[in-house]
Formats: C-alpha cells, sequence, structure tokens
C-alpha cells in the first residue's frame, strides 16, 4: 500500500464507509481525490478532511457547517479562524444535544410514570374480573 494515497477501497477499509459514501462527499465538493482515469486516489490531506468530516457528522454537524470549517484552514490565519468557528459551533452543538437528552429524559420519564399507571389500571381490572 502507498502511504502517500489510497484507493477508494483502502479508504473504505480505513474509515470503515461505503464507496459511495466517499463519492458522495467528493461530489459535495468535501474530499478532492486525484483521478487517474476511472481511479481514485486520495491523499493525505483527503484523509484527515474525511476524519474530520466523520467527526463533524458523528457531531450532528450538517455538511455546510463541516464544509465551513474545513474551507477555514485555508483561510491563512494560521487556522486561527478555524479553531474559533469551530469552537463555537461545537459550544452551540453541546448545548443541543444536552437540551436534546434533557427532552428525552423527561420523555422517559413521563412515559415510565404513564407505565406505572397502566401497571395500576391492569392489576385493578384483574382484581375485578
Amino acid at each position: 500500500m502507498n502511504t502517500d494515497t489510497l484507493t477508494i477501497r483502502e479508504m473504505c477499509d480505513t474509515f470503515d464507509v461505503t464507496p459511495r459514501t466517499l463519492r458522495f462527499y467528493e461530489a459535495k465538493e468535501l474530499l478532492f481525490p486525484q483521478r487517474i482515469g476511472q481511479k481514485r486516489l486520495f491523499t493525505k490531506k483527503d484523509r484527515a478532511r474525511l476524519k474530520l468530516i466523520l467527526r463533524g457528522k458523528r457531531f450532528g454537524f450538517s455538511l455546510e457547517e463541516i464544509r465551513l470549517l474545513l474551507d477555514l484552514y485555508y483561510k491563512g490565519d494560521g487556522q486561527q479562524s478555524q479553531m474559533e468557528q469551530s469552537y463555537a459551533l461545537a459550544c452551540k452543538r453541546l448545548e443541543d444535544l444536552e437540551r436534546q437528552r434533557n427532552d428525552l429524559d423527561d420523555a422517559i420519564s413521563d412515559l415510565r410514570d404513564q407505565l406505572k399507571w397502566g401497571e395500576k389500571m391492569i392489576s385493578s381490572l384483574r382484581k375485578t374480573s
């Protein structure tokens, strides 16, 4: 395996993604593999970008947010803009996730209460029959 570039199969194996996923990210202009005929070769830069894309998706960032952060890398300010934007987006995403978790905790608690009520109702119906 050439350490400078990886084929689409090697990328799939390395990052546990499908070829379709890689082609999708390429079509969305998030990855820019070298093309030799029909063959795609992914550079170290592509691998780093894919790692960031996958991390961003895992955290729930949209593809547009991910694109913004990736594009800021090339702004020429020593990655300061990228780091500041990444931090701000991550703080907002964390707030959203915590709010979702609280909503889920409330829904779970309500459902448990309803189940307890249901158990009592079923038990009382059994006693009367």
